[in-house]
């Protein structure tokens, strides 16, 4: 049996993205994300819980993360769960998790519209290392009728 490693998160980022180049040329952007919870406790106080996200993200889209991505912009990001185990300086074992994006969207940013932007090894179908997906300000005149007036029944 297959499985399914995915994770969906909105949430705000917590810090300007730290970008390293890898000795192969590789370029990997690391960032945290906040994501909030708010809700309602038995005594009627509002609540709000955020947990902090670790997002990786490497090549066409750290190019993306680097030019356009800093603290406080919301975005929407698609990946994988990925746990790590490392020795720390102090030679202690940890482990942590950290989630390796697939795909973005910036939101909420004036002027910018809504951009997607897939990795190439996503299963979504890119041209690029990226695909940006813009929505179109005006209507498609291929889709027009040329009259104004609604043939809806209601």
């Amino acid at each position: 049996m297959a499985g399914l490693n995915k994770v969906l998160l909105i949430g705000n980022v917590g810090g300007d993205p730290e970008i390293r180049t890898l000795p192969s040329g590789a370029k990997v952007a690391n960032f945290s994300l906040a994501t909030s919870e708010s809700y309602t406790d038995r005594s009627g106080q509002k609540q709000t819980q955020t947990e902090w996200h670790r997002i990786e993200i490497w090549e066409g889209l750290a190019n993306v993360v680097e030019q356009y991505v800093k603290k406080g912009d919301p975005l929407y990001i698609e990946g994988k769960i990925r746990n790590e185990k490392w020795t720390d300086q102090n030679g202690q074992e940890r482990t942590g998790v950290r989630i390796r994006a697939l795909s973005m969207q910036m939101l909420g940013k004036a002027g910018s519209g809504n951009d997607n932007y897939s990795s190439p090894g996503s299963n979504e179908d890119t041209s690029s290392n990226y695909s940006q997906t813009t929505k179109p300000s005006e209507p498609d005149p291929q889709f027009s009728t040329g009259n104004d007036e609604d043939d809806l029944p209601f």
